[in-house]
């Protein structure tokens, strides 16, 4: 899980002025195959994607809610004493004021909870993303994380997505979140060969370990922008007021005249 100091990780590079490109057409599209990557970029670096082409102040009012399923892969004793890495209100709570999100989910949570990943994958309000399997750093220092080798990161994200579809998950899409958000070189070169395109965030909510919804409601809300990419949680135990934290941005934006998206959609909006 990441720290409260999760806004550090706002300082790594920001490559998503790359021009994206469709993937390539398939005989039977899928989700993934359908959903918008970017260019390499290079020295077989993946490319990352923060936010939506444009200055932040013009361009369409859309925004994308990311929320970050969380669950390393040593935590399983403590699901099993009772405490909850999943969020089911939070997801009816995006259904019942029709937000459509994206959910990075680790390899690991969905095992932990495949009903919950293969209704959420299901659901076409919702797109599914990559956010390894171990949820281990994959550069350090990063937030007291346990950290991955790089010789283990490519097949990280791969036992990720393998998780995720024998839950029974649809909907999924080609996208990678880096645990902390936390990234380097080496790390874009492992997941390069994933062929995903990482994605970050331009909005930090804030909602890691917190206890004060109109706190981060309001860090949220001062933040975004036409484009905007907000980083949020769906882990109960250590995001505990997520809920009523979308519970009070959603009708403010909308009244703001925003519109919500998936990360493919804002993806998309990015094309040239």
């Amino acid at each position: 899980m990441c720290a409260v100091a999760l806004a550090g990780c706002a300082a790594v590079p920001d490559r998503a002025d790359t021009a994206p490109r469709p993937s390539p057409p398939t005989a039977d599209p899928s989700p993934a195959a359908a959903a918008p990557t970017m260019a390499p970029g290079p020295g077989g670096l993946a490319p990352v994607f923060t936010r939506a082409a444009g200055d932040g102040s013009t361009g369409p009012k859309t925004v994308a809610l990311t929320f970050d399923a969380d669950m390393t892969a040593d935590q399983g004793p403590r699901a099993a004493r009772g405490e909850r890495f999943d969020n089911p209100a939070l997801i009816d709570a995006l259904r019942t004021l029709e937000v459509p999100s994206t959910v990075f989910m680790t390899g690991r949570w969905a095992e932990e909870y495949p009903a919950q990943a293969k209704a959420i994958g299901a659901d076409p309000l919702f797109e599914i993303a990559n956010h390894s399997y171990s949820h281990h750093a994959f550069s350090s220092p990063c937030y007291g994380l346990p950290e991955i080798g790089a010789e283990d990161m490519t097949a990280d994200v791969r036992r990720a997505f393998a998780a995720i579809e024998r839950a029974g998950a649809r909907n999924v899409v080609p996208y990678f979140r880096f645990p902390g958000g936390c990234y380097d070189d080496d790390a874009l070169r492992a997941v390069a060969r994933a062929e995903v395109t990482a994605v970050q965030w331009d909005v930090v909510s804030g909602d890691a370990f917190a206890t004060d919804a109109r706190a981060v409601a309001r860090q949220v809300l001062d933040g975004v922008r036409p484009g905007s990419l907000v980083v949020l949680h769906c882990t109960r135990s250590a995001a505990p007021v997520t809920e009523e934290v979308v519970r009070r941005i959603v009708p403010e934006l909308r009244r703001r005249g925003y519109r919500f998206v998936k990360v493919s959609d804002l993806m998309r909006q990015s094309q040239p």
